[in-house]
């Protein structure tokens, strides 16, 4: 009998030994000092869940106590659509190719969603959450991860939509639209305009939280910047001599590879899309240093 309960005491000592030892391992340090490496890919795992529940929590305060709840991620692009094919579609005239002016305009539209609010709502990242960031530790980049995971699941909705439509012009409409392999590049053009978005809220979300009166100017500047994207007006259809300011977009390349691949119709070059690329890691790497270092440093001035 003494044996038995010598047993459970050894037991109950290995069993404290490997907890202690576990926590040990995780070992936590707090210090006023700050890094361009900030946080590691380990250290993100590690939040994984904290972004889950972030991205959840923005989805549902969005469409809580609401008539239509996400139908609305829905309503907003068809009225756009439709002002859009009014306005520059019949009273403008703006032309579309070949393309069916609804399909044209939506795709547009759709992909210029993802990146304007992506761009936006990382770009007031200490200001929104300032509350958060001065009462508990965690990377902050995460914040930003959260913002632009929730934009890219309204994004699929509206993209589904898009497909839908795309579907019906096919079968019922005779537009010539073809379907083929390179529509598997749609996936990367998705992630390129998700990581422009996203490196240059991070960048603009360090310049506001320091200057408060430019968060005007950045909600002023993206709007102005979708004109110099083709949106709504193809690349072929701009004069020569001010076209060099649509390619020097980094995100034209990215809209009429986007076109060219689901609806087969786009001015693409090389060059043009090694710009894109090139632009978006340098821009990533960039802006996630400069957020590293300056994030801990902004919570005592915002």
């Amino acid at each position: 009998m003494a044996e038995t309960g010598n047993f459970a005491v050894s037991k109950k000592i290995k069993v404290v030994i490997s907890y202690m030892s576990a926590v040990s391992e995780n070992k936590w340090e707090i210090s006023g000092k700050t890094s361009y490496w900030g946080w590691n890919l380990k250290e993100l795992w590690g939040y994984r869940h904290l972004l889950r529940s972030l991205v959840r929590r923005d989805f549902l305060l969005n469409y809580q106590q609401t008539v239509l709840g996400p139908i609305w991620i829905l309503i907003q692009p068809i009225m756009t659509l439709v002002t859009y094919v009014i306005v520059f579609g019949k009273m403008v005239g703006i032309g579309t190719g070949s393309i069916p002016p609804v399909l044209f305009y939506f795709s547009g539209i759709v992909l210029w969603n993802f990146f304007n609010d992506s761009f936006t709502g990382t770009s007031f990242t200490f200001k929104e959450n300032a509350h958060i960031f001065s009462k508990v530790y965690f990377p902050r980049i995460v914040m930003p991860l959260s913002v632009i995971s929730t934009h890219f699941l309204r994004f699929l909705m509206q993209l589904v939509l898009l497909v839908l439509l795309m579907v019906y012009y096919w079968l019922f409409l005779d537009s010539g639209l073809l379907f083929s392999f390179g529509m598997f590049a749609v996936p990367v053009i998705i992630f390129l305009v998700g990581v422009i978005g996203l490196s240059l809220g991070l960048f603009f979300s360090v310049v506001t939280a320091k200057y408060r009166d430019l968060m005007n100017v950045v909600s002023l500047g993206v709007r102005l910047f979708m004109f110099v994207t083709p949106v709504i007006y193809p690349v072929s259809t701009v004069p020569e001599n001010v076209r060099w300011m649509v390619e020097l977009n980094p995100l034209t390349p990215l809209f009429e590879l986007f076109r060219f691949t689901l609806l087969g119709e786009g001015h693409v070059t090389g060059y043009g899309l090694i710009y894109s690329v090139s632009f978006a890691a340098l821009a990533l790497l960039g802006s996630t240093l400069l957020f590293n270092k300056q994030g801990d440093k902004l919570i005592d001035i915002v």
